[in-house]
């Protein structure tokens, strides 16, 4: 069930005051001093760094002929990602067909 303010009609949502469960307005912060039975508050953050590893089977990437830094190898993988700032340019990274070797150049 959803409850609505009635002073500025946005959604409320249940949030802990103190020990107990009110409902708050979003937006203007009013507060209905009813409980709210088996209500849980859960917060669930995930967030994940690093270089994306792909494995066999997986869908094809395109190929390039660039020079593998590890083997010498002249055909790698390669894909975009988004790993600074969404104004900043994205990272290519490049995966080596031979020996799987991952490396990345900014633009």
């Amino acid at each position: 069930m959803v409850d609505f303010c009635k002073k500025c009609k946005s959604m409320m949502i249940p949030t802990k005051k103190g020990s107990s469960i009110v409902i708050k307005c979003r937006k203007c912060g009013t507060i209905v001093k009813k409980a709210v039975k088996d209500t849980k508050i859960v917060e669930k953050i995930t967030k994940t760094k690093g270089v994306i590893l792909l494995e066999k089977d997986e869908v094809p990437l395109p190929t390039t002929d660039k020079s593998c830094p590890k083997c010498e190898h002249n055909k790698a993988y390669w894909w975009l990602q988004q790993t600074r700032s969404a104004d900043e340019p994205p990272t290519q990274f490049f995966r080596c067909e031979k020996c799987n070797h991952v490396w990345r150049e900014y633009k």
